[in-house]
C-alpha cells in the first residue's frame, strides 16, 4: 500500500529512544518536515531538559513544549474524580487521563504550523495508540495519523539504536531498558522487567515516587482536605490551585507509602498486563471525595453515582474522553458534585490514607436519628410496617408458590 503524501507532521515526542528514531524514520520514509510537540503534564523537569535542542539535532525543524499542568488536573483529573471511576477495583487511570489533554494539545499545534499529518510512538500492543487516535479522529479527522511501529521493520531496542548509530545520531539509550515507565503529575506507572512474570515480586527498584511503607515514619500525620461543590479548594488550610494541590499532596502522601499498587490489568487490546502504580496524592484525594460523598448522597444517588464512576472507567481507560457518551457521565457526575462541600481529615502512616473525620453543611447524617441511645424523633414501632410494605412481594411470592404446591398436591 503507498504511503499517503505528507509534507508536514507533528509528532508526539518525548525524546526517547523511540521518537528519536521515528524523527529521522519520518523524514526518510515520508520526505516530510517534522514538528515535535512534548507536553509538560508534571512528569518532572528532569524528563523536559534539553528536550528542545535534542528534537532539533535529531532532525526536527521545530520543537513546541506546551506547559498543560493546570489544564489536565483541572479539567480532566478533578472531573474524573467526580465520578469516582477506578479501573478494574484499584487503578486511578494516571496514564489515561493524561492522554486526552497531550493529544487535543498536538492537534492544536498542528493546526498552528498548518501540519497534515500527525504521529506518535505507541506501539501496537498498547493502549496508548487507541487513545491518541481517538482523540486525533474526533477532533481532527481531516489529518492523516502515523503510527511508525506498526510500520517499520523494527521490532528492538538494539534494532532501534543501530538504526540511529547508523545516521550518527547521538542518544543515552542503551541496549538494555528494564522497565517502561510514565509519569505525570497523578503518577508515575512501572512495567517491564520482573514484573512480566506476576509470580515475581516486585524489588525495591521498581518504586520511584513513594517511600516504602515498611521504612515510611512510625509517627502517622494528618492531612485535611476542603471541597467546595466537588472542587478541591484547600489542603491544611492553605488555598491551592489544583495543580499546586496535587503536588502538595504527592509531597505529603508520598513519604508515607501512600498510593502503591500493584495489578494485572485487562489491556483494551485483549491482553493482560501486569503493572505497578503510584498516586499518592491522587489516592488522597479519591478517598477524601468519597468520604464526603457518602455524607451528602441518599442511597439511591450514591448507587447512581457509583454506576457512574463504574461505567466512566472504562471510558477514560479506553480512550473515549471526546465522546458524546463521556459528556453524559461527566455531567451526570457534576449535578452529585454539587453537594459536595465540606472538610475531610486523613490520616497517613505505613503506606494507609484512613479517613478520621468528617463534617460537611450538606450532610445527610443526623445524631439525632442515628445515636443508640433515648432519642425523640425515631419511634421505633414505625421500622415494623415499613419492614412489612418492603419484603411484601417475597411474602407474596411465597404464598403463591405455596397455594400452586397446594394444588399440586390435590
Amino acid at each position: 500500500m503507498s504511503k499517503p503524501d505528507v509534507k508536514k507532521v507533528v509528532l508526539a515526542y518525548s525524546g526517547g529512544l523511540d521518537t528519536s528514531a521515528i524523527i529521522p524514520w519520518l523524514k526518510e520514509n515520508y520526505d516530510c518536515e517534522v514538528v515535535a510537540f512534548a507536553a509538560d503534564v508534571g512528569q518532572g523537569d528532569e524528563e523536559l531538559e534539553g528536550l528542545h535542542e535534542k528534537a532539533i539535532k535529531t532532525g526536527a525543524s521545530e520543537c513546541y513544549i506546551v506547559d498543560l499542568k493546570e489544564e489536565f488536573v483541572a479539567d480532566y483529573i478533578y472531573p474524573t474524580i467526580k465520578t469516582g471511576a477506578v479501573y478494574e477495583g484499584e487503578y486511578l487511570l494516571g496514564t489515561s487521563m493524561a492522554r486526552p489533554v497531550i493529544a487535543k494539545a498536538q492537534v492544536e499545534i498542528a493546526r498552528k504550523v498548518g501540519a497534515d499529518a500527525l504521529c506518535h510512538g505507541c506501539t501496537g500492543k498498547g493502549n496508548d495508540q487507541v487513545r491518541f487516535e481517538s482523540t486525533f479522529a474526533a477532533l481532527a479527522p481531516d489529518l492523516q495519523v502515523i503510527a511508525p511501529w506498526r510500520e517499520w521493520d523494527m521490532v528492538s531496542r538494539e534494532d532501534l539504536l543501530d538504526y540511529l548509530a547508523e545516521r550518527d545520531i547521538k542518544t543515552s539509550a542503551s541496549a538494555t531498558k528494564i522497565y517502561s515507565r510514565d509519569a505525570n503529575a497523578w503518577h508515575i506507572s512501572h512495567e517491564g522487567g520482573e514484573l512480566e512474570d506476576p509470580w515475581c515480586e516486585p524489588t525495591k527498584g521498581i518504586w520511584t515516587m513513594t517511600v516504602d511503607p515498611e521504612d515510611a515514619p512510625d509517627k502517622p500525620e494528618s492531612v485535611a482536605l476542603s471541597f467546595d461543590k466537588g472542587q478541591l479548594t484547600t489542603v491544611n488550610g492553605v488555598a491551592l490551585s489544583p495543580y499546586q494541590a496535587l503536588v502538595e499532596l504527592n509531597n505529603i502522601a508520598a513519604k508515607h507509602g501512600v498510593g502503591r499498587i500493584d495489578i494485572v490489568e485487562n489491556r483494551l487490546v485483549g491482553m493482560k498486563s501486569r503493572g505497578c502504580y503510584e498516586t499518592p496524592g491522587g489516592t488522597v484525594m479519591m478517598a477524601a471525595y468519597k468520604a464526603l460523598e457518602c455524607m451528602v448522597l441518599d442511597k439511591a444517588a450514591l448507587k447512581h453515582r457509583e454506576y457512574l464512576g463504574l461505567e466512566f472507567s472504562h471510558v477514560m481507560y479506553d480512550g473515549r474522553w471526546f465522546t458524546a457518551l463521556s459528556d453524559s457521565l461527566l455531567a451526570g457526575a457534576e449535578v452529585f458534585a454539587q453537594q459536595v462541600t465540606g472538610d475531610i481529615v486523613i490520616k497517613l502512616y505505613k503506606g494507609r490514607a484512613t479517613v478520621t473525620q468528617r463534617r460537611s453543611p450538606n450532610s445527610l447524617y443526623s445524631e439525632d436519628f442515628a445515636t443508640f441511645g433515648e432519642d425523640d424523633v425515631y419511634d421505633q414501632k414505625h421500622a415494623e410496617g415499613f419492614i412489612r410494605l418492603f419484603s411484601l412481594s417475597s411474602r407474596i411470592a411465597t404464598l403463591n408458590k405455596k397455594a400452586q404446591d397446594a394444588k399440586k398436591g390435590n
